[in-house]
């Protein structure tokens, strides 16, 4: 505890009721939450097996656990450290019967969905089936159920979406499968509707800590509440001022729901920066001040005040990205630095080309740090990567109890690869993949035939018991931030 402010030590200690942390950029979140857990584990004794710390994302999760055994040790098996939706898979799988479904139901990807929708909704149209999808996707999330949506459909292009919705949720049982929106949904259906099961679930986890709190929808929410009911042992960590995600389903409406619904909620304030220096804070503090404000902070750092902001004016994307490489190389001829004492940040993935061609034509070397790619392999070598993770024939993929199901999609991956490097012959020759062979002719006829199966079911809305031929699945935390 030595190593924590007095405002992070504050909200480590605090057990008496729900806590909100409200955690401004680079001030400590994270420390906050794997303190809290060591301290319930060596403090108050209790077992790491009844305390769950939810993240958005499998590679938070992942560092978060690793941060926790550091400080426990051997102590921290058993701990839950996960997504909301793999929470949900977790319940699901141990409490399958009570919703009508097998303890190895499959889950369905954005790409089996997609094609779910294209043969009920008789489409192949990309936008309706968007806007389809994000409407039924709309009403799972705020836990409205197909009747309701009927009910409730403001006009016919709604009535539509509701009859779509209906259909689409008898396939995927008809199916035994779900999708990632069912993974919150299901799971608050059960723990609402029986509540010998929700209270076998309470008595699991003593105590939750949620992560990035103002990104949660209002299943996620609600799910909080059910799992919490009667102790409300609850730590949620957020920030309204970076509540960006609406547009995928967060609602930062939680934060102003949990003042209303916890009256002896206690909030805690962590503004202390160690990432950034004055000069910065009070730049990002101005322009937060414009914002709508639940609540009211200020970051502040000891790191000092910091060189002056630059704001340049670019023309467009070319401009810009041939101003960065110009004045990264004159910054480091006039510092003698090194290339590697530099990072370029940009906010949008489409970014990522221009930046990357214009460093390479002014030869600066370049590598890649963050999830935008700038070193692209050639295209061979692309099919080379998917030919060794394809093309190996008697191997399962482990996403699945069974593993073939789990093929469908990296199949269809392949699939459009051969296609791809078949339109390519027009332009000049395409070397073949020698490692390809039989093992990937041989998954390519099965592909076809899954295909031809997976069709026929599709064909009757009310497919029969087990014969169904379920799409390819895919883990639920895998890392999907919704």
């Amino acid at each position: 505890m030595v190593k924590l402010n007095p405002a992070q030590q504050e909200a480590v200690r605090h057990l008496e009721g729900p806590l909100l942390v409200l955690a401004g950029a680079g001030s400590g979140k994270t420390r906050v939450i794997t303190h809290k857990i060591a301290y319930l584990v060596d403090e108050y004794g209790i077992a790491p097996s009844h305390i769950a710390a939810i993240t958005f994302t499998n590679k938070a999760a992942k560092e978060m656990k690793e941060r926790v055994g550091k400080l426990v040790g051997g102590r921290a098996e058993g701990l839950i450290v996960s997504t909301f939706h793999a929470l949900g898979v977790r319940i699901l799988r141990q409490e399958a019967a009570a919703v009508g479904l097998k303890p190895g139901f499959s889950i369905l990807d954005a790409a089996d969905t997609t094609a779910l929708f294209q043969e009920l909704a008789g489409s192949i149209d990309k936008g309706r089936l968007h806007a389809l999808q994000s409407r039924i996707s709309f009403w799972k999330n705020a836990l409205v159920d197909p009747q309701a949506a009927s009910n409730e459909a403001a006009d016919e292009s709604e009535a539509v979406a509701a009859r779509l919705y209906a259909d689409y949720q008898r396939t995927l049982r008809a199916y035994q499968a779900v999708d990632f929106d069912d993974l919150i949904r299901l799971p608050v259906m059960l723990l609402t509707e029986h509540e010998a099961l929700a209270q076998r679930w309470r008595s699991r986890l003593w105590h939750l800590l949620v992560d990035e709190y103002q990104d949660t929808n209002r299943g996620q929410y609600r799910l909080l509440q059910l799992l919490t009911q009667g102790r409300d042992s609850f730590t949620a960590v957020g920030d309204d001022d970076q509540s960006i995600y609406a547009w995928r389903g967060a609602d930062s409406e939680n934060l102003r729901l949990l003042k209303d619904d916890y009256p002896k909620l206690k909030v805690v304030k962590l503004e202390q920066n160690y990432r950034s220096t004055s000069r910065i804070l009070q730049a990002a503090n101005t322009l937060i001040a414009n914002n709508p404000k639940l609540f009211e902070k200020k970051l502040w750092s000891e790191h000092g005040q910091g060189d002056a902001i630059h704001v340049q004016t670019c023309r467009d994307g070319d401009h810009e990205a041939q101003w960065v490489g110009s004045r990264l190389s004159a910054h480091r001829f006039e510092r003698r630095t090194k290339f590697s004492d530099y990072a370029v940040l940009y906010r949008g993935n489409h970014q990522a080309r221009l930046i990357e061609q214009q460093l390479r034509a002014q030869r600066i070397p370049l590598r890649d740090l963050g999830r935008a790619i700038l070193l692209r392999p050639q295209r061979d070598q692309g099919h080379h990567l998917l030919s060794a993770s394809v093309g190996q024939p008697g191997r399962r993929s482990g996403l699945h109890p069974r593993g073939d199901h789990a093929q469908t999609r990296n199949w269809r991956h392949h699939a459009r690869s051969t296609r791809a490097r078949r339109r390519a012959t027009a332009s000049g020759p395409v070397r073949r993949d020698p490692g390809a062979g039989a093992g990937c002719r041989t998954q390519c006829q099965a592909a076809h035939g899954i295909a031809r199966i997976f069709r026929l079911h599709q064909s009757h809305r009310r497919p029969r018991g087990n014969r169904s031929c379920r799409p390819g699945v895919e883990r639920a935390d895998q890392g999907h931030r919704l």
